[in-house]
């Protein structure tokens, strides 16, 4: 979460009948949001999927055809899709809702809660995008793709994950197991993601704060960052910033070429002006020795 969000309370929803509850923010939303090392991180952790490969010894000798030749690739411009959620109606940001989601157990009532949170529009971008993959990922086993829908990370499995399981795009997992793979798919921050109360209360727990070390991993605690807000390009473009400084220079230094004053008559003679009577007395000394 950007700093300048962060607030102290973050209100509990989904349950009517109770009055609203409201719970501390996490010291770890405060923290800066470093999309360059989620995206390392990501690359890194993606490459425990790679599985071994090789070429067949008897690769290329299978046929008698001739080669057809090079030079007759056809180039295509990529079509560039678009993103993001649809989140425009969701009424706040993180969005905690009560543990009682955490014992649904039909599909049924996992939808009529998305439908209440104002995720719904979300899950029905993920069902406009079902396709079919392009290339030759049909045939093993990768026939569809989709879009992401929402992660809904919980405290305890009272029945969420099998009444969630069946809705596109939607995927759930355990506070205590978060997997970067499906926090940031792709290497890129910003997945929508639904939080029950007791799995938004163990976050300190986990993470620690910059005063307190986590409860779960021995001596570790949040890093004390070196920017406060690390949205560098938002704050040289702010006002504030651009009032006190300095403004850009447009005057262009060119660099000076370097000539030799050995091979040059000019520049010698900005080094020598005398080089022009010893050079014009050594042309006179020279006619006269041709002379005789």
């Amino acid at each position: 979460m950007s700093l300048s969000t962060a607030r102290p309370l973050v209100t509990v929803h989904f349950d009517k009948s109770e009055s609203p509850k409201t719970i501390s923010l996490p010291a770890i939303f405060k923290a800066p949001i470093r999309p360059d090392v989620v995206n390392f991180i990501h690359q890194q952790v993606s490459m425990n999927h790679r599985q071994p490969y090789a070429v067949s010894k008897e690769a290329g000798h299978q046929t008698s055809a001739e080669s057809w030749g090079t030079g007759r690739a056809v180039a295509r411009i990529p079509r560039v899709r678009g993103g993001g959620h649809l989140v425009q109606e969701v009424p706040e940001f993180p969005l905690v809702v009560s543990d009682k989601v955490q014992g649904l157990q039909k599909t049924k009532e996992a939808v009529a809660f998305l439908r209440q949170v104002k995720a719904w529009s979300d899950i029905k971008k993920v069902v406009q995008s079902q396709r079919l993959r392009a290339g030759v990922g049909k045939m093993r086993n990768r026939r569809h793709v989709q879009r992401r829908g929402p992660l809904i990370i919980y405290g305890n499995d009272g029945g969420i994950s099998r009444a969630f399981r069946n809705i596109p795009g939607v995927d759930v997992m355990n506070v205590k197991n978060l997997n970067l793979l499906k926090l940031a798919p792709g290497g890129h921050v910003g997945r929508f993601i639904i939080w029950t109360e007791s799995a938004f209360e163990q976050l300190d727990a986990l993470w620690g704060t910059w005063r307190k070390e986590s409860e779960e991993k021995k001596g570790y605690n949040l890093p004390m960052p070196k920017m406060a807000n690390t949205d560098l390009a938002r704050l040289l473009k702010s006002d504030e910033i651009r009032k006190v400084l300095r403004a850009p220079k447009r005057r262009v230094i060119r660099k000076v070429k370097k000539l030799n004053p050995l091979k040059n008559t000019r520049v010698m003679l900005k080094l020598n002006p005398y080089a022009a009577v010893t050079k014009r007395a050594a042309i006179l000394k020279k006619s006269r020795v041709a002379k005789k």
